[in-house]
């Protein structure tokens, strides 16, 4: 441990009893001085500083940490006990007695909910004011608000593992293409021979074989385009904005749905608000977040089911709502939502809302989703105006 120099106050302290009165007023306000000024220096830190003794009582407090775990109520930090505020923190009574013991260096993250959520990072470092006269053990505790580096660094690791999860389905989908060309160029060779069995005068034959033809090469297509739409979706790249109209694009996907709706029995129920503000938007993913909204929405219905979509807009966002009569969502799967891969359907992928809530977030939207089991579900997609996508915010007084 490194030595202390002496001071010139500690020259003085030496002389203490050889002190006159005016000599010891001087000295009683240069210590207030100093003791003001280390004051002011530990409540410039951002940090917050604490002394407590063994029992744990605080001894000192500066402003950041009654900032940091202030009780309310004008509670003042100093006299409180810290083993009661930070639970599981104080050591062994036997190593603080034995003064042969090192004590370590404690280092714990913990949260705090008032006055509102964060997370706190800790060191308690313990000391001795002066060793050599065997002065009782003391701790320094360092506090440090982590709250947002601890939300960035998930949201970091949330993004690579989602970014290393849509590269490996496009990859997989990708591959999925070169059996489909395969398939493509065989059926076009079909096509030649039955042209051939038709020239032979066999069209009974001729006629079946060209249906069947006919009926794989409309699936071929079907898949090749679920292919297309579903790389376009998870391909990480950013959105072209231009202006749109949320309205047209909703319209636009509804005529692509419409046919599907009817046949499962499915009522669409629709009202937007006249003139809707436009949106800069990239109007094919816009459309993917739908498409994704409404196709979740058709299979938690059965016949009978009514999809309810509205359509307004505040100050800031054009928001989109679809309301389902379904089966509902376990309020412990709400969580999990937007988790790659979780699903609740038997013969679902997973990836539908995790796609509509990464073009919503590359959109500078958001999406809201509640839902009871039971009764329904209502997803909610809201669009920043275009006119308010940048906001000045009053200078500081006003």
């Amino acid at each position: 441990m490194a030595t202390r120099r002496p001071s010139s106050l500690d020259r003085v302290l030496g002389r203490l009893d050889q002190l006159d009165a005016v000599n010891l007023t001087n000295l009683v306000q240069r210590l207030a001085r100093e003791r003001g000024l280390f004051e002011d220096i530990f409540n410039v830190l951002q940090e917050g500083i604490l002394v407590v003794d063994v029992e744990g009582v605080i001894a000192y407090a500066n402003d950041a940490a009654d900032q940091l775990i202030g009780l309310g109520g004008g509670k003042d930090l100093a006299g409180q006990t810290l083993w009661r505020l930070v639970p599981g923190l104080r050591p062994s009574l036997g190593a603080i007695m034995d003064d042969d013991v090192a004590l370590p260096i404690v280092a714990r993250e913990f949260e705090l909910t008032y006055p509102e959520p964060r997370t706190v990072r800790l060191y308690m470092v313990p000391f001795r004011s002066d060793p050599k006269s065997g002065a009782e053990r003391r701790f320094v505790v360092i506090l440090s608000d982590v709250t947002r580096d601890k939300a960035t660094t998930e949201e970091r690791i949330e993004s690579e593992r989602t970014s290393s999860i849509l590269l490996l389905a496009a990859s997989v989908a990708h591959e999925l293409g070169n059996p489909l060309n395969s398939l493509t160029i065989h059926l076009q060779l079909m096509e030649r021979r039955i042209k051939k069995l038709r020239l032979a005068a066999k069209d009974k034959e001729a006629a079946a074989l060209s249906e069947s033809v006919a009926i794989c090469q409309a699936e071929v297509q079907r898949l090749d385009g679920i292919i297309t739409h579903f790389l376009e979706a998870i391909r990480p790249r950013p959105p072209a904005l231009v202006e749109n109209d949320l309205a047209e694009i909703l319209a636009d996907v509804f005529r692509f749905q419409q046919d599907e709706l009817a046949d499962r029995g499915i009522k669409v129920e629709a009202e937007t608000q006249d003139r809707l503000p436009t949106v800069m938007a990239d109007r094919d993913q816009v459309k993917q977040a739908f498409f994704n909204v409404i196709k979740n929405a058709m299979e938690a219905m059965k016949p009978g089911g009514v999809l309810r979509v509205g359509a307004a807009a505040d100050d800031d966002f054009v928001t989109v709502v679809f309301g389902d009569t379904g089966s509902g969502i376990r309020q412990e799967d709400l969580l999990k939502l937007f988790e790659p891969y979780h699903t609740t359907k038997a013969e679902g992928h997973g990836l539908g809302l995790m796609i509509v809530q990464r073009i919503l977030r590359e959109h500078g939207g958001q999406v809201g989703i509640e839902s009871k089991e039971g009764v329904g579900t209502v997803v909610t997609l809201r669009f920043p105006r275009k006119d308010r996508r940048v906001r000045m915010l009053a200078p500081a007084g006003e």
